[in-house]
C-alpha cells in the first residue's frame, strides 16, 4: 500500500496526527528532500528504507514503489505542504494505477494557512474579498494563457501565488496590468513555520526591492489584495440583528 502523505508546510509539529502515524509505520519512504523538512523523519522506524525524491526521476520513484509492494512493505510518499497544491501526485497515482497499486492521500497543512499564520491574515475579509486566488507567475514551467497573470489579477481578489518569489519584477509588472494598484498591500512569506521563517510586508509597487533586501527569491509565497490592510466590515455570523439558524437577530 502507498500513502500519499502531506508534511504540512514545514515545522514538524503541523504535520497531521495522521500523517505522523503513517510515518512511523513506513517501511519506505519517498520524501521531496527540496522542500520537506528532515526532522519529520526522526519519528521512522530505524530500518525505514528513506529516499530523497529531489534526486530521482518519477520512473525511479515509481520503481522504488514496485520493489517495496513485491516484498508487501508499506510506502510513505511525503509530499510538503499538502500535496494537492502543486504536488505532482496526479502522475504518480496514474503510474501506480498502471502498476495495479493501490493508493491513499493523507493532507496535510498548506504553506498558504502557515502564511496567513504568521501574517495573522484573514485571505477572506468581509466586505474586502470573499475569493483567494491560487496560482503561480509562468517561469520554466508555463500556465495556460488563460491563466496568465495578468487576466487572474482583473478582478482584485486575494492572489496567493506559490513560486514566483524569484521573479518579483514580473509578477509586479504582471499585475498592474490588473484591478492592483503601485500601493496594493502585499507580503512575502519564506519558509512559513520553519524556524528561519521570514515576514516581509510591502506594497507591490515595491515588491523587488524588498524581496532582494531580505534576500529572498526562493521558496516563498507572494501574497496580494486589500485583505492585508486595515479596513473590512464585521461578519454577519456574529451580528447580533443578524438571524442564523442558531440565534434570533435582536432588535
Amino acid at each position: 500500500m502507498v500513502y500519499f502523505v502531506g508534511a504540512g508546510s514545514g515545522a514538524p509539529d503541523l504535520i497531521t496526527v495522521r500523517g505522523e502515524r503513517l510515518l512511523k509505520e513506513a517501511d519506505v519512504v519517498i520524501y521531496a528532500g527540496s522542500l520537506v523538512n528532515p526532522a519529520l523523519l526522526s519519528v521512522c522506524k530505524e530500518e525505514t528504507e528513506i529516499y530523497d525524491s529531489a534526486k530521482m526521476t518519477l520512473e525511479e520513484v515509481i520503481d522504488v514503489i514496485k520493489e517495496a509492494e513485491k516484498s508487501g512493505r508499506m510506502t510513505v510518499r511525503l509530499h510538503t505542504g499538502d500535496p494537492s497544491i502543486y504536488g505532482a501526485i496526479r502522475e504518480q497515482m496514474d503510474a501506480l494505477k498502471a502498476c495495479g497499486i493501490s493508493w491513499e492521500v493523507c493532507p496535510g497543512v498548506s504553506s498558504m494557512s502557515a502564511a496567513a499564520a504568521a501574517l495573522s491574515l484573514e485571505y477572506t475579509l468581509p466586505g474586502v474579498s470573499q475569493t483567494v486566488i491560487v496560482s503561480r507567475i509562468a517561469g520554466r514551467t508555463p500556465v495556460p494563457e488563460k491563466e496568465e497573470l495578468a487576466k487572474l489579477a482583473a478582478i482584485g481578489a486575494t492572489l496567493v501565488l506559490f513560486l514566483s518569489s524569484g521573479y518579483t519584477k514580473e509578477v509586479r509588472e504582471e499585475l498592474l496590468k490588473g484591478a492592483y494598484t503601485e500601493e496594493t498591500k502585499c507580503a512575502l512569506v519564506y519558509k512559513a513555520s520553519w524556524p528561519e521563517q521570514k515576514v516581509v510586508r510591502t506594497t507591490l509597487g515595491a515588491l523587488p526591492e524588498a524581496a532582494e533586501e531580505a534576500g529572498i527569491n526562493k521558496t516563498a509565497l507572494i501574497i496580494v489584495g486589500d485583505v492585508l490592510g486595515d479596513d473590512y466590515e464585521l461578519s454577519k455570523l456574529y451580528d447580533a440583528h443578524f438571524s442564523t439558524g442558531y440565534r434570533d437577530a435582536k432588535d
